[in-house]
């Protein structure tokens, strides 16, 4: 009793057993104290929980048993319990509750356990011998290990694997300092196994067989699946996305394609990919509601020196009329470890994709009169690529940047301009650019700012540009020629169009006739725009079509 006592007075006792009745009804679990009053022990049918004290009522040890094991030491809980952090050690009884929310009786469930056992020591080897065979860093290990970087299990936490973080998050703005990548700035997920409607056949024993790769990737060797190391369970194995993910509905059915089994049991309810990706951008963000910025599709970037406002077509036609479609992901289902790699690398991919659309999305507001706004328009042409126009820095007449995102480490850049347009920067300028950061505003600065170098390095540029400055501003078109697009004064003075306000025998030009001209420029650079468009979706056919031959 005098230890129970001081015990208790150390609140450590106390608190655990108020939280235990707030736990009782909702995760089914049991308590009591060992006759020495120094462990207190947290029972359900398929695990329990040891928490040693000593004599003194000091925390000691706490040690996890699953059914039919011996206690492990938990040094995540053990840390919980000294730092008096009753929410996290609740979290993890939770977690452990979950993991047995499976079908069948206890027999069964042990089963499922034992599942997922193998499974975790089949992906844990499987990221040690990418590491080894490649000698890859943690930022190499998320972005192109094999399992990503994978976090054993650990007490009601499941196992957790990173495999995609944006160069942004990698490192802090300015500084280029390395930040911490966590769950919360990069795209992970846990593994599990859940109960389905189906019965699939999974492993009960690891399938990895030996130590040495095949390849130099370090990609393992799997035994066969036979009915030795594998059994009919309604069960199935899931990567559950640490937050909803919007994946286009083409890499949906890539993903069921890679497992054999569907990523939904019911057909999902599709919506345009652009607006899924917004949203989910301005949650990241912190801004849960933002109505009247994603009905827009404006948003607008503050970088040094400029000003961007960007307008996000996603509701322009890709394939058979209709815009990019898509749905939210939250949990994908496999069978097997070895298709855990294909199933990251699409994930990988739509990261990438999500990453650079999304680069676009914030919630800076900068007044659209604001002098110097850059305009640029971003419209997707299929469900890895997409088109930024904007007006060329020297010429005043639209340019496109069409970038294809081939996978998660590359992207391919390519400037479509009018053939007597101005050089702004090369291709593979454009191509390193973008694969650094992994921003669409960050690579239209760099654009800009190249383009700026390029006119200051080449005299006649400055000279075209500066002539076509006070043209405009005196209304004038070039002496001796024939007027702009042929509407003007010819070399003798007179009007061969017949124009209003063109006096035969001068250069000057009305201010109607200056209006008129501007509109026929703007109604040509429209029609150059969707000329543009239209080849770079044939020249992304022709692509995939010369990859199938």
């Amino acid at each position: 009793t005098n230890t129970c006592n001081t015990s208790l007075k150390t609140g450590l006792l106390r608190k655990m057993q108020n939280l235990l009745n707030t736990c009782f009804g909702a995760l089914v679990l049991g308590s009591h104290l060992s006759p020495s009053r120094t462990e207190c022990y947290i029972t359900s049918d398929m695990f329990y929980v040891e928490v040693h004290l000593d004599k003194a009522g000091k925390l000691v040890d706490v040690k996890v048993a699953h059914h039919g094991e011996n206690p492990v030491s938990c040094p995540e809980l053990i840390q919980h319990l000294r730092d008096k952090n009753f929410d996290e050690f609740s979290e993890h009884l939770k977690g452990l509750v979950n993991l047995y929310k499976l079908p069948g009786d206890n027999k069964l469930k042990t089963k499922m356990y034992l599942a997922l056992q193998s499974l975790e020591l089949d992906l844990t080897k499987m990221m040690h011998m990418f590491r080894i065979a490649t000698n890859a860093n943690t930022v190499e290990t998320i972005l192109h290990g094999s399992v990503g970087l994978l976090t054993a299990r650990s007490g009601g936490h499941l196992v957790s694997l990173q495999c995609y973080v944006s160069p942004n998050d990698i490192f802090e703005e300015g500084t280029g300092a390395q930040l911490n990548y966590t769950d919360v700035n990069s795209v992970s997920m846990s593994v599990t196994v859940e109960g389905t409607t189906s019965v699939y056949k999974l492993p009960i024993a690891p399938l990895i067989t030996g130590s040495h790769p095949v390849d130099k990737k370090g990609t393992p060797s799997f035994s066969s699946v036979t009915n030795s190391n594998c059994v009919d369970l309604p069960a199935c194995f899931f990567l559950k996305m640490n937050r909803l993910m919007p994946f286009s509905l083409s890499y949906i059915k890539k993903m069921g394609g890679t497992t054999g089994i569907p990523v939904f049991e019911t057909t999902p309810t599709l919506f345009p990919l652009y607006d899924l990706i917004i949203k989910s951008q301005l949650h990241e963000e912190g801004e849960a509601s933002l109505p009247a910025l994603t009905k827009s599709m404006l948003f607008y970037a503050s970088l040094p020196g400029q000003q961007h406002c960007y307008f996000l077509n996603g509701d322009a036609p890709v394939q058979d009329g209709r815009s990019l479609q898509g749905a939210y992901v939250s949990k994908i289902p496999f069978r097997h470890p070895a298709q855990v790699p294909a199933l990251l690398d699409i994930i990988r991919h739509q990261a990438a994709y999500n990453t650079l659309i999304g680069s676009c999305v914030k919630k800076t507001y900068v007044k659209e009169d604001t002098s110097g706004l850059l305009q640029f328009e971003v419209c997707p042409l299929t469900d890895s690529s997409f088109s930024v126009s904007f007006q060329h820095p020297v010429n005043e007449s639209l340019v496109c940047v069409v970038m294809e995102v081939i996978d998660s480490r590359q992207v391919a850049c390519k400037l479509y301009k009018g053939l007597s347009d101005a050089l702004i920067c090369t291709d593979d300028f454009i191509t390193k650019v973008v694969q650094r950061c992994m921003s669409i505003p960050v690579t239209m600065r760099a654009i800009r700012r190249k383009a700026e170098t390029i006119q200051a390095d080449t005299p006649a540029l400055s000279l075209i540009a500066e002539t076509v400055a006070i043209m405009v501003k005196k209304n004038l078109p070039p002496t001796g020629s024939p007027g702009y697009m042929g509407m003007g004064t010819g070399p003798d003075g007179s009007n061969p169009m017949g124009l209003p306000g063109l006096n035969s025998g001068s250069n000057n030009v009305s201010e109607t006739s200056f209006l008129i001209l501007k509109k026929y420029e703007y109604i040509i650079n429209v029609q150059l725009f969707y000329i543009l468009h239209f080849y770079c979706h044939i020249f992304l056919l022709l692509d995939k079509c010369m990859s199938f031959l």
